[in-house]
């Protein structure tokens, strides 16, 4: 189907202005050890100049769709995945099934089925600790990386602090998410703010899903270690938000210096992206297209605020 967009005023010097962008509804299926999980991914655009954006946790890709139609609109094909356990697709309650690598697998896995060699990676949160898994494991895959709010060595206590006792309630009171998600399933979508859905979608959990995502992301390898981020060579945009507890500036900060070839953007508020995004998408679809163009920015290694 094609959508309109709104016109981006604000990053006119890149020429953001009102213009169709196709979107495509895909699934692949990747194996187990008991069969298949199925994967539900929208496409934005086309051309050979990929990008691949990926959600926070327990969030679905449909948080990306502003963000991706800004980048389709500027010539860049983009795909936004519901990694497994997340949105549309499946969501088994095996808490094995769930870590930063197979999560990264998954991505492999998207390129392939779309028959991609190389992309620009990125995403927020846990998007983004799989994006670097993907850039330290698979580099040859990787074309630049595009990092929001990473969940480094700063943001472990907080993470813990806010994940797990939702982990145990699912657990162990599992009325309580069904609960909530029995209230919220039925509101439509169509009828509330953008941004009020995601958070009604991001409240549609199973209770064992949800205890089994938290566990195997948390109880398992949250990002590459230092020495690994150090040797990705892949150009980097990493933004990072003032005043946000579980993903803390500093861990931003911290990461752009030890990428190589990294670029680093101070958000203005926490909510800069979500609610008044033309700055930032401006500089992501300058970033993405430099990357294809062969000449990011990030190699200039400065930062923007």
């Amino acid at each position: 189907m094609c959508v309109t967009l709104p016109p981006l005023s604000c990053a006119a010097r890149l020429g953001f202005c009102l213009v169709l962008v196709s979107e495509r509804i895909g699934q692949f299926f990747i194996a187990n050890h008991t069969g298949q999980d199925r994967l539900e991914y929208t496409e934005y655009g086309g051309g050979d100049r990929w990008v691949v954006l990926l959600h926070g946790q327990l969030m679905p890709r449909r948080m990306q769709q502003p963000l991706a139609r800004a980048l389709a609109s500027q010539g860049l094909h983009v795909v936004t995945l519901d990694l497994l356990g997340h949105g549309r697709s499946d969501r088994p309650a095996d808490p094995l099934v769930y870590s930063m690598t197979s999560f990264a697998e998954q991505v492999l896995a998207l390129l392939d089925h779309l028959g991609v060699e190389k992309a620009v990676v990125g995403g927020l949160s846990l998007g983004a600790n799989v994006s670097l898994e993907v850039a330290s494991n698979w580099p040859d895959r990787v074309q630049g990386l595009i990092i929001e709010m990473p969940v480094l060595n700063n943001a472990l206590h907080a993470g813990i602090l806010a994940f797990v006792p939702l982990m145990f309630a699912a657990r162990y009171l599992p009325w309580t998410v069904s609960s909530v998600r029995a209230l919220t399933r039925p509101i439509p979508r169509g009828v509330v703010p953008f941004w009020v859905g995601i958070g009604l979608d991001t409240l549609d959990q199973r209770p064992a899903s949800v205890a089994a995502v938290i566990h195997g992301v948390i109880f398992g390898r949250v990002a590459p270690q230092a020495n690994q981020r150090r040797t990705i060579q892949a150009p980097a945009l990493v933004v990072g938000h003032p005043r946000d507890p579980i993903h803390p500036f500093a861990d931003a900060e911290m990461l752009a210096e030890e990428l190589p070839n990294a670029e680093f953007v101070a958000a203005r508020s926490i909510v800069e992206w979500r609610t008044r995004p033309e700055r930032l998408d401006a500089i992501a679809a300058e970033f993405a297209l430099a990357c294809w163009d062969g000449t990011p920015t990030a190699t200039r290694r400065r930062t923007r605020t």
